[in-house]
């Protein structure tokens, strides 16, 4: 079984591409915080490459920005290159079966200023009084309650 699950934080704006036969594919790196901290307390991370292609890429690019948290799920694909130097070299990268994001969506104007030149209508609160049923009773409460046919589900 080949199954990864990740969750970190994208390193740069993603950046569409689009094949020859147009379809979108995203390449872009998590960074991803490991468990332990070291000597001085801070955390490293990891810095992983991931490839998202056709909706997945086309989410990244239109929803996701640089810092916002992600967790994607995939499998691990490793691939081999011959340089220029006529050395091979290995890569691995995460293909993504499912990405989503986990950053807060950014609400605009959440409390809008009020006008000046308007009113300002504030609700006003009013204490609901109970009353306290016997509670040896049953039934408390049910039999004084009004409920008609149609409020019923069934």
């Amino acid at each position: 079984m080949n199954k990864v699950m990740l969750t970190g934080r994208i390193t740069r704006d993603p950046e569409v591409k689009h094949t020859s036969t147009g379809i979108s594919q995203v390449r872009f790196s998590i960074a991803v915080d490991r468990q332990y901290q070291d000597a001085s307390g801070n955390r490293q991370a990891d810095f992983i490459n991931c490839v998202a292609w056709r909706n997945q890429a086309d989410f990244l690019a239109n929803y996701v920005r640089k810092g916002y948290m992600l967790a994607i799920e995939g499998r691990l694909q490793t691939n081999n290159y011959q340089g220029q130097d006529g050395m091979m070299h290995y890569t691995m990268e995460v293909l993504c079966d499912r990405v989503e994001n986990l950053t807060p969506r950014q609400t605009q104007n959440v409390n809008p200023q009020p006008t000046y030149n308007q009113p300002v209508e504030r609700p006003s609160y009013v204490q609901p009084s109970y009353e306290q049923a016997p509670m040896d009773s049953p039934n408390t409460g049910i039999a004084d309650m009004d409920i008609d046919d149609n409020d019923l589900p069934f």
